[in-house]
C-alpha cells in the first residue's frame, strides 16, 4: 500500500466507481422477476441482493485472475491504460442504464480494456485466444444455455402441476413458488457477486501490477476483495430501477413459476462459469433465462422489439466501450493534462447522464409501471414454439398470475386472466 502513487490511487477509486455502477446496473439480473411477480417488495429485494453480492465476492478469485493476467499482456502496460479502460466502461454503463437496456457491464469493461490497450501498445498487447475462449464464446453460449434451460424448466413446472385443482393446494403451490423465487433470486445475487465483483478485483490487481505494487500473476489482496465487494453491494442497494423495469416487464409477462425457472437456470449457468474462470455476462445469462421462461408457457409472449434493442446493445457494448477507452487512452498519453481532461470528461459525462435521468425518474415506487405502447403481438418465434409445446394446466397457472401491471395478449381458456396485484 505504501508504494501506491496518486495516479494509481485515482485508478483504484475509478475502478470502485465502475464496480458501483456495475452493482446498480445489474441489480435487475437477480431481482427483476422477484419484484415484478410480487414475491418481494422492491426495497427488500435490493437489500437482500446487496448482502448476497457482498458475500459472493469472497467465494472465488478465478475470474479475477482471468482479467488480471489473461486478456491483456501485463508487460509494459501503463497504469494510464487501466484508467482509460474504466472511463469507457463507466460511461457505457451509465448510458445503457439511462435508456433502461440490460447491457453487459462485463463486456463494457473488456471493451474499454481492449480499446485502451490497443491504443497504447497495439494489437500485440491483446491475448486473442483468451478473449475468444473466455469472453466471446461464453457471451454467445450463456444466454442460449440459460434460455433453453429456463424454457424446459418452465414447461416441466407446468406439467408437474397439471392436476392441481384444489383451492387449498393452489394457494400452497403459489406460496411455494414465491418462496422458491426468493431462494433462487438469492442464488443469482450470490452468483453475481462471485462473478462480477471479481472483475473489479481483477482490474485493480492489474493496475497494481502495472504500478509495480504486485508481481505479475498475483492474486487480489484482501483489501481489494473487501473494497470491491462493498462497492458492488452499495450499488446493488441503490437499485437500477430502469433496468429492473425492462427485465421484469419489458421483455415478457412472467408468473411466479416462470420467474423461479428463469432465476434458477441463470444462477446455475453463472456459478458454473465462475468455477471455470469464464468471465461471462450475468446480464446476458439472466436476460436469456427470462426470454426462455417467457417462451416456455403456452400463450406467453416475448416482446421482440425490446429484445431486439437489447441484442443491439449487446453487440455494440464491446466496440463502443473500446472506442471510448481508446479515445481516453489517446488523451492520457499526452501527459498530466491529458489525464486531467479525461477525468473531467468522465465526471462531466456522468453528471449529464444523471441530469437526463431526472426528467423521467424511475424508482421503487413506479418500477412495475409500464409506459404506453408496449402492446406487441405474438411474433413468429413465439407462435412457433407455443404451437409445439403442451398447454399449461388451468389450476396453478390461473392462480399464480403475475403481478406485473403490463399489457398482455388475449389469454387462452387454459390460462384465464386475473387482475394484477400491486407490489
Amino acid at each position: 500500500m505504501e508504494h501506491i502513487t496518486l495516479l494509481l490511487a485515482i485508478v483504484v477509486v475509478t475502478a470502485l466507481v465502475f464496480d458501483f455502477t456495475n452493482g446498480f446496473h445489474d441489480t435487475a439480473n437477480a431481482m427483476a422477476t422477484t419484484i415484478s411477480t410480487g414475491a418481494l417488495k422492491p426495497k427488500t429485494a435490493v437489500a437482500m441482493s446487496a448482502v448476497l453480492n457482498l458475500i459472493g465476492a469472497f467465494l472465488s478469485v478465478e475470474v479475477a485472475k482471468t482479467i488480471s493476467g489473461g486478456i491483456v499482456n501485463e508487460d509494459g502496460l501503463r497504469t494510464e491504460v487501466i484508467f482509460a479502460a474504466l472511463v469507457g466502461a463507466i460511461l457505457w454503463n451509465l448510458l445503457t442504464w439511462l435508456v433502461g437496456l440490460p447491457s453487459s457491464s462485463s463486456h463494457a469493461l473488456f471493451g474499454g480494456l481492449i480499446g485502451a490497450a490497443v491504443m497504447s501498445a497495439g494489437w500485440s498487447s491483446i491475448n486473442g485466444g483468451t478473449v475468444v475462449t473466455k469472453v466471446l464464446l461464453p457471451a454467445i453460449a450463456a444466454p442460449l444455455v440459460a434460455g433453453l434451460a429456463a424454457m424446459l424448466a418452465t414447461r416441466l413446472t407446468y406439467r408437474i402441476n397439471r392436476n392441481v385443482t384444489d383451492e387449498g393446494q393452489l394457494k400452497s403451490t403459489a406460496k411455494g413458488y414465491r418462496a422458491g423465487q426468493i431462494a433462487s433470486a438469492g442464488l443469482v445475487s450470490l452468483a453475481h457477486g462471485t462473478n462480477d465483483a471479481q472483475k473489479t478485483m481483477g482490474i485493480i490487481t492489474l493496475a497494481l501490477v502495472t504500478g509495480g505494487v504486485l508481481a505479475p500473476g498475483s492474486n487480489p489482496p484482501l483489501w481489494v476483495i473487501v473494497s470491491a465487494g462493498v462497492a458492488i453491494a452499495l450499488g446493488t442497494y441503490l437499485g437500477g430501477w430502469r433496468i429492473i423495469r425492462t427485465m421484469g416487464s419489458g421483455l415478457t409477462d412472467l408468473k411466479p413459476p416462470q420467474g423461479f425457472a428463469a432465476q434458477t437456470s441463470a444462477a446455475t449457468v453463472i456459478l458454473a462459469s465462475s468455477h471455470l474462470g469464464f468471465s461471462l455476462s450475468t446480464t446476458q445469462s439472466c436476460s436469456g433465462a427470462v426470454m426462455g421462461a417467457g417462451l416456455g408457457r403456452k400463450g406467453g409472449v416475448v416482446r421482440w422489439s425490446t429484445a431486439t434493442r437489447m441484442f443491439v446493445a449487446w453487440g455494440l457494448t464491446l466496440p463502443a466501450a473500446g472506442l471510448v477507452g481508446a479515445g481516453a487512452e489517446f488523451l492520457t498519453k499526452q501527459g498530466t493534462w491529458g489525464i486531467a481532461v479525461t477525468a473531467i470528461l468522465l465526471v462531466g459525462g456522468s453528471f449529464a447522464i444523471w441530469l437526463a435521468s431526472r426528467r423521467q425518474p424511475v424508482d421503487h415506487t413506479n418500477v412495475n409501471d409500464t409506459a404506453g405502447g408496449d402492446d406487441e403481438p405474438q411474433g413468429v418465434v413465439t407462435t412457433a414454439i407455443a404451437a409445439v409445446q403442451p398447454p399449461p394446466v388451468g389450476g396453478p397457472a390461473s392462480d399464480l398470475m403475475t403481478t406485473i401491471p403490463a399489457p398482455a395478449p388475449a389469454t387462452s381458456p387454459d390460462d384465464p386472466a386475473r387482475p394484477p396485484a400491486k407490489v
